[in-house]
């Protein structure tokens, strides 16, 4: 796949991107001053799994939360363009935004047991979703929500739907916000971190249930973490940030060709089995990589 340029799909016909993104900031107040999060990122999206890599604090969960219409109240957001399926996300009403946050994009957000309702049980929590975006009788949306637990690979669906959070294990409740998050059928799907409180085997997991859901549906996926070897296991393109921009974008296999020297620092601080590298080595960062 091409990047950054319209994908051309089975029929010889180019298509527009799902999302399009240029020059995109995100600022926030502070009592000395301004201090922006996101400074100037810029990337289009297709019907592909796209990488956004980089270390705590480098900006790349503020740029998924701007795409949703997410970000803080008092934050100052400005960008050329800002566009999903050619519309623009920050001039349109909140109405029309609102109607687009869950029906055409959606987030999975880190870590289930602050996103669910504590005191509701999963079941209704998804139905809610669902209706809100969709006028279904309760028995027509119970039953599509039993098939979309099953489809995130949660076994006996039926008894989990009467199960509150606090009663399924960390990596069925990462199941079941994914399950909550694609009830209504997203076309873009914005994932932050959705393996990092997981075990390496429900990792996999997850991983599979997210790439065939991909492939099988047509989605766009912005898969946004920390550790940059799984990125790009599983992902078609990479976008590598560093003090809220993008410094480097690149091919997935073409990660062993990286030139700037923060993605290279990040490649040389991974353990490789069967070297002895100890200690490991200390990212030596420069001034002029937040220029």
């Amino acid at each position: 796949m091409m990047m950054g340029n319209p994908s051309v799909n089975m029929t010889g016909t180019t298509e527009a991107p799902l999302l399009a993104v240029d020059d995109l900031r995100v600022t926030f107040p502070t009592r000395t001053g301004e201090v922006t999060a996101v400074r100037g990122v810029s990337f289009t999206l297709g019907k592909e799994r796209l990488g956004i890599v980089g270390e705590s604090g480098s900006g790349k969960s503020q740029t998924g939360r701007a795409i949703m219409g997410l970000t803080a109240g008092h934050a100052k957001i400005t960008a050329n363009k800002l566009e999903f399926r050619g519309r623009d996300l920050l001039s349109m009403p909140k109405s029309e935004r609102r109607h687009i946050r869950g029906k055409q994009i959606a987030m999975i957000l880190q870590d289930p047991k602050y996103s669910l309702n504590p005191v509701m049980t999963i079941g209704r929590q998804i139905v809610e979703t669902l209706k809100t975006h969709e006028k279904v009788s309760g028995a027509q949306a119970k039953e599509r929500v039993i098939a979309m637990l099953e489809a995130v690979q949660i076994r006996d669906p039926g008894r989990v739907y009467d199960l509150y959070p606090h009663e399924v294990s960390g990596g069925m409740g990462q199941r079941v916000m994914i399950a909550m998050m694609l009830i209504c059928g997203p076309e873009l799907l914005i994932a932050d971190e959705p393996t990092s409180a997981l075990d390496v085997t429900v990792q996999l997991d997850v991983l599979d249930i997210l790439d065939k859901l991909v492939s099988e549906r047509g989605m766009g996926l912005i898969f946004v973490s920390h550790d940059l070897r799984l990125v790009s296991s599983f992902c078609d393109r990479v976008l590598v940030m560093y003090a809220g921009r993008v410094v480097e974008e690149l091919a997935s296999a073409d990660l062993s060709k990286a030139s700037h020297p923060y993605t290279l620092g990040l490649l040389n601080c991974l353990p490789t089995i069967g070297s002895n590298r100890h200690p490991l080595p200390v990212l030596d960062r420069k001034p002029e990589w937040s220029l």
